[in-house]
């Protein structure tokens, strides 16, 4: 799962956001670098994405995507879910509660930029200006994702395939993303609660 949904499966903690949100560019141990509770986050991103590559749902996602891109299938499908996530009438009930959530996330991130990773710091600029979170609910938000990742990986050529497969399924995909999210975000809930009572 990609920005949005970390965002959204911080479920209103904001020390948990901004490590759920960095978890990426903390490698290793440096986690041990941030407050307790930022660390929680760090953990519960790192056990979403472990839950997200094991579900079936996510490996059928990843097989509309990989005859063009290989083994970034993955990467594309987690901006998939952002997607949907952003559509989901049942997580963002109007457009407007879409774009009040993303603009609360970057406050708390910018609230707290001296202690985000420096890589994230660097990214952090482009996300705020071309509103990635909000502009995730576009198909052209995710086909600027879609370059965005040919242009940062060292063994893909820019093609549209990717994004035609994603206009060409979208109900597949979406009903993939209908039976994965409930059961992401109960996972989740329970996950965050275990942690938040260590």
């Amino acid at each position: 799962m990609n920005f949005l949904a970390h965002a959204y499966l911080s479920f209103g903690n904001e020390d948990v956001l901004i490590g759920n949100m960095i978890s990426d560019f903390v490698k290793g141990k440096a986690k041990e670098n941030y407050p307790a509770s930022v660390q929680k986050g760090i953990i519960l991103h790192r056990d979403i994405d472990v839950f997200t590559d094991q579900h079936e749902a996510t490996k059928n996602m990843k097989k509309i995507f990989k005859p063009a891109v290989g083994l970034y299938a993955g990467v594309f499908t987690d901006i998939v879910y952002d997607f949907f996530l952003a559509n989901d009438e049942v997580s963002f009930k109007s457009e407007n509660e879409l774009y009040l959530f993303s603009q609360n996330t970057y406050n708390v991130l910018q609230r707290n930029y001296k202690i985000l990773p420096e890589k994230f710091q660097q990214l952090l600029p482009f996300m705020l200006q071309q509103n990635w979170l909000y502009h995730y609910r576009t198909t052209e938000g995710i086909e600027k994702s879609f370059k965005g990742i040919f242009r940062r990986a060292e063994y893909l050529t820019y093609n549209e395939v990717a994004f035609n497969m994603f206009l060409n399924n979208l109900d597949y995909l979406k009903n993939c993303y209908s039976v994965f999210m409930p059961q992401v975000h109960a996972h989740t809930q329970k996950r965050l609660t275990e942690l938040l009572t260590e």
